[in-house]
């Protein structure tokens, strides 16, 4: 059993591991094609020189093509190259493969076929220099690192409402993040807050730039809450198809194939001993149901051909629930890797979406606040919710076909709400009392 066990999951990770250390000659590559487009772009069609999208000899339909091009490749150089960078670093822990040029690996002791590698280097620096040369032209020059540039021009300007441009989804330009929220926690004062709060609103009132501020301050917040849900629903939809598609089209015929009918039913000792007392309640139903209708009492001759069918149902049951178990440790695992991912390449969203989360939860009234914080210490670290966490825990022990050992499971419930409490008093010591000292002694008052 181990040994088939240790075959069946050794095989889709050999495959994985193979994908893995191809990712640098893979993003590269990618890279390298999205540059070369670039360069095929400037020479048909600009004399080799810089794409030009706003030239007037044009008309306005071809520039947006050009530009839409032009940034949808940029943006792939951007994204291959961070990937190349990410995986280069995570793959020289490992001082087991160089990855290579077209395909090839070659190994840093053994040797196997493909390029060696000094020239696997040289081939890598040329693809660079040349994306390089390619993309360099179309960049910036270096600012401060602020989130979102803000342009000076009119609140008015009417191409600077434009949410969408002819390349897609962008920023606006007036997208401007609010003062986060452990900023706000940090600074100190000789007045309240409520005070300071009024004098400055007034201020803003009597500013004659107040409407326009108003305005951009709208903008700014609606720009923020748009890609805030786009981004949690990418983060919820990306992995959730990932773990189904995978599972259903990549992990799945791999494991219905290396999953022999020959191997044992059973991952584990428990699930076998459910199926055994599934068997025995299944001949007392039998027995029971014999007498409840006063015929003939079922001799074990009777009883053998039932009890057989009876049992292929349970042994084809619990085949499947194994198959599956080992489906769900491969598609989760590949759905864990395509969040990583996106978390990786997402990072402007990310902080948009932190300083947006720091505006509802710090936007709240007091007794909201106390609300909240009350619910969720309740669920999660109250009286009742070392039952949620016995469920939950259970729960994922079958989803991947594990014995539930209660030794663990009480383990667990006896360590982990206790720390998550120390967090919650933590976050209400170190941050809610000094931005809402009030909403701390709603807090209070609603507990006692």
């Amino acid at each position: 059993m181990k040994k088939s066990l240790a075959g069946l999951l050794g095989r889709p990770w050999s495959m994985l591991n193979q994908w893995l250390f191809a990712t640098p000659e893979r993003s590269l590559e990618q890279a390298y094609d999205a540059a070369l487009a670039i360069r095929s772009l400037e020479e048909r069609h600009f004399g080799g020189g810089k794409i030009d999208y706003t030239s007037p000899e044009r008309s306005e339909r071809v520039n947006a093509y050009f530009k839409s091009e032009l940034q949808r490749n940029l943006n792939i150089v951007k994204l291959r190259l961070a990937e190349f960078r990410t995986s280069r670093s995570f793959l020289s822990f490992s001082d087991k493969k160089l990855i290579g040029v077209n395909g090839a690996t070659a190994s840093w002791q053994n040797g196997v076929e493909g390029f060696e590698a000094d020239e696997a280097v040289s081939a890598i620096v040329e693809k660079l220099q040349f994306i390089d040369s390619v993309v360099l032209k179309y960049e910036r020059p270096a600012k401060s690192q602020s989130l979102v540039p803000v342009q000076p021009a009119s609140a008015f300007d009417p191409a600077r409402n434009a949410t969408y441009s002819a390349a897609g989804p962008a920023y606006p330009q007036e997208l401007e993040l609010a003062e986060s929220a452990e900023a706000m926690a940090d600074k100190t004062s000789f007045l309240p807050r409520s005070i300071l709060g009024t004098i400055d609103r007034v201020r803003k009132e009597l500013d004659p730039n107040a409407e326009e501020q108003l305005i951009r301050s709208f903008r700014s917040s609606k720009s923020k809450t748009i890609v805030s849900l786009r981004f949690i629903l990418l983060i919820i939809l990306i992995p959730l198809l990932t773990q189904q598609v995978s599972k259903k089209f990549l992990v799945g015929p791999i494991v219905d194939h290396l999953w022999r009918p020959s191997e044992e039913v059973f991952l584990n000792v428990q699930m076998e001993e459910e199926a055994l007392l599934e068997l025995q309640r299944f001949e007392e139903e039998l027995r029971f149901r014999s007498l409840l209708t006063g015929s003939q009492k079922l001799t074990e001759e009777e009883m053998v051909p039932l009890l057989k069918d009876k049992a292929r149902e349970i042994e084809e049951e619990y085949r499947q629930r194994g198959s599956n178990a080992i489906k769900n440790i491969f598609s989760d695992l590949l759905a864990l890797i395509a969040f990583t991912m996106v978390l990786v390449f997402s990072r402007r969203e990310v902080t948009i979406l932190k300083s947006f989360m720091d505006d509802i939860v710090y936007g709240l009234s007091d007794s909201a606040k106390a609300f909240i914080i009350i619910l969720f210490t309740d669920i999660f670290v109250g009286f009742h919710s070392p039952h949620g966490w016995e469920v939950v825990l259970a729960s994922i022990a079958r989803h991947f076909g594990l014995p539930e050992s209660r030794d663990f499971i009480f383990l667990f419930i006896a360590t982990f709400p206790v720390i998550l409490d120390t967090v919650f008093k933590y976050w209400i010591f170190r941050y809610l009392n000094r931005v809402s000292p009030s909403a701390v002694a709603t807090y209070r008052n609603m507990n006692e």
